[in-house]
């Protein structure tokens, strides 16, 4: 166990490392001058200069990516020196020094992903931080929903193989697969959001939280999440019916499943007992996949419908080119499918007692 979880360490520090070394390179060197974008039309020779030694955009591309995997990893070095870019702050850094001399500071600290170019110099952090939770509740809903009714689906499709019901379910599930996203949203924001308001009550847009009517407080609005969930469910559903379909159906045919039934089991308790669990391995890796895919599929479906999460985020950034909002949120949607891959393992060792860690 302990030899597995430090090869998993060493994967994941590798995994981030390459992640974060194409996001830098890609985002610091095609988009352009950083520091004339945070200017954008107010900029002047002594305010560019101020802004280049402020953020270190002054330096090389090789200094600047030190800095940058300095800034991300949670022991850092920095210089002791106020006029540096690396003087270590503890609030900047939201960290507390190990170690202190006259030229540089060891300290531990919360990854820093920098501040916001348009938000007043807020920090990134903060700003995902007030949208991520936001996203990750959409989420969820959406994969609970794909699960229990994408293996309902999927095994009363198994039990009825070749009948009306099958095909029904075969072709509802291709088209779930098929249907772009974005066109999905707008299609069930019109239909349900406007078209049957009047029965179903739901909004054509609306985030979690809303102002009351008298400006007072906040609320939750749960009924805002139902069509968004349904629209960001609808893909990994048709997904994992088909998974569980054919995985069901190539268990059924297992020499101990034909044990089962030659010991006068009832359908319900074959199913439940001996061939459901053995048949979730592949719905395992679907779901796994499509979850931590959800954090960045929901992009469209949250600027569509208005829901403040991640996904909106990341819009009006690049629409703005708030580029370390857009690197800080990719690097979040990164490091959550890295964990959701090392969850997957266990997952696997639960389900199959033949898979060692």
């Amino acid at each position: 166990m302990i030899s597995y979880l430090l090869k998993k360490l060493l994967y994941t520090l590798f995994t981030l490392w390459g992640i974060i070394t194409v996001i830098f390179f890609l985002f610091m060197i095609l988009p352009g001058d950083p520091a004339r974008m945070m200017l954008d039309q107010n900029e002047n020779p002594e305010q560019l200069a101020l802004i280049k030694k402020k953020y270190g955009f002054d330096q090389p591309f090789s200094t600047q990516y030190f800095y940058y995997l300095n800034d991300l990893s949670p022991i850092s070095i920095h210089s002791s020196h106020t006029n540096d870019y690396t003087y270590y702050d503890s609030y900047k850094y939201n960290g507390f020094t190990l170690l202190a001399s006259d030229d540089f500071t060891i300290a531990i600290k919360t990854p820093y992903l920098r501040e916001s170019f348009q938000k007043n110099g807020k920090k990134v952090s903060e700003v995902i931080g007030n949208v991520l939770p936001n996203t990750l509740i959409l989420s969820v809903a959406a994969i609970i929903l794909s699960i229990i009714v994408g293996i309902v689906l999927g095994v009363f499709s198994a039990l009825y193989k070749d009948s009306f019901w099958d095909r029904f379910i075969a072709v509802l599930s291709t088209l779930g697969m098929s249907i772009p996203s974005f066109f999905a949203a707008i299609l069930f924001a019109w239909i349900f959001g406007f078209i049957l308001h009047e029965y179903t009550g739901l909004n054509m847009n609306g985030s979690l939280y809303e102002v009351d009517d008298f400006g007072e407080g906040h609320y939750i609005a749960w009924k805002n999440l139902i069509l968004p969930t349904i629209v960001l469910g609808i893909r990994p559903l048709g997904v994992v019916t088909q998974l569980m379909r054919n995985s069901l159906l190539e268990v059924l045919q297992q020499d101990y499943i034909r044990t089962a039934r030659a010991k006068g089991l009832s359908n319900f308790k074959i199913i439940y007992k001996h061939a459901l669990k053995n048949a979730l391995n592949p719905v395992v890796t679907a779901i796994s996949g499509w979850f931590a895919s959800m954090l960045a599929g929901a992009v469209f479906i949250e600027y569509i419908f208005g829901w403040n999460g991640l996904g909106k985020e990341i819009v009006e950034a690049l629409n703005n080119l708030d580029l370390p909002v857009v690197m800080g949120a990719v690097l979040v949607i990164s490091f959550v499918f890295v964990i959701i891959t090392i969850l997957v393992d266990f997952i696997y060792a639960y389900l199959d007692p033949k898979i060692k860690l």
